[in-house]
């Protein structure tokens, strides 16, 4: 095994499928040599959860927000709310929002203004914004970039798995791409492509654990120690070696989680 350190940039420790075995998720993955994670809150009123997980574990950092697909039952956020919740030394990024039209188009309008309101957040805060996006790329594309113009902000398009035009879009105005299991998976030559023609300074591994497990675990509950699986296939694209990828990655989050790697150098 490599002692290459890598991050898992989202994930979701928090959520139920973890509940019996947190401590030893945690665990494997720092063993496994992932030596930080990033835990996503997705509705506010779980946020004190994903605080606690947060607080609990020393290689664990979070993030909070409405998800797209939530934003019709959850009561929409506020800036100021977010902006509050950014203060805590642990809460390192805004999200994840966006928009999602494949399960709850029929929400579009919603999630446009709750999408809005994050998007402000990051601008106030300076912190990346986590985006989520799916079968919705001209508007997810025309709402990010008319923001950033009107005022610059951080951010990742997380779980990347959208197309080629939305890719250039984010990465014109300097935002990340983040790979999940997704581009591991063999039928995803297209999405590979992508991420082959993107700057390697603007590429993230994650998990979206417990969801979209990489081969060989395609199909079973995923977890963060399997961020080296997507960061081998992430190896190959890039024709790196592991350690290599793995270093440039490390380089990428410590620049857009600034905070995530200021706490660390001070812990």
């Amino acid at each position: 095994m490599s002692d290459a350190l890598i991050t898992d940039s989202h994930c979701h420790l928090d959520f139920p499928d973890f509940d019996e075995s947190r401590p030893e998720i945690v665990a494997r993955a720092v063993e496994a040599g992932v030596h930080r994670m990033v835990t996503i809150c997705t509705k506010l009123r779980n946020e004190p959860n994903v605080r606690a997980i947060a607080e609990t574990y020393a290689p664990v950092f979070y993030a909070a927000g409405t998800h797209p697909m939530s934003a019709a039952e959850e009561p929409l956020a506020s800036v100021e709310d977010l902006v509050a919740l950014a203060r805590h030394p642990k809460f390192v990024a805004i999200g994840e929002s966006g928009l999602d039209y494949h399960y709850t188009a029929e929400s579009a309008d919603i999630q446009k203004k709750s999408l809005a309101v994050h998007i402000k957040a990051a601008q106030e805060t300076q912190l990346p914004l986590i985006i989520h996006a799916r079968d919705a790329d001209a508007d997810m594309a025309e709402i990010l970039v008319s923001n950033f113009k009107t005022r610059a902000y951080p951010c990742v398009m997380h779980c990347f798995s959208s197309g080629a035009e939305l890719a250039k879009a984010a990465l014109d105005c300097g935002f990340y791409l983040s790979m999940s299991g997704i581009a591991a998976f063999p039928k995803s030559k297209e999405l590979r492509d992508i991420f082959a023609s993107a700057p390697l300074d603007r590429v993230l591994v994650e998990t979206d654990s417990p969801y979209l497990a990489p081969p060989p675990y395609r199909g079973k509950r995923n977890e963060p120690s399997y961020t080296v699986h997507t960061a081998q296939v992430g190896a190959e694209v890039f024709g790196l070696d592991y350690e290599d990828f793995a270093a440039a990655t490390e380089a990428n989050f410590d620049r857009l989680f600034a905070k995530a790697a200021a706490w660390a150098e001070a812990a």
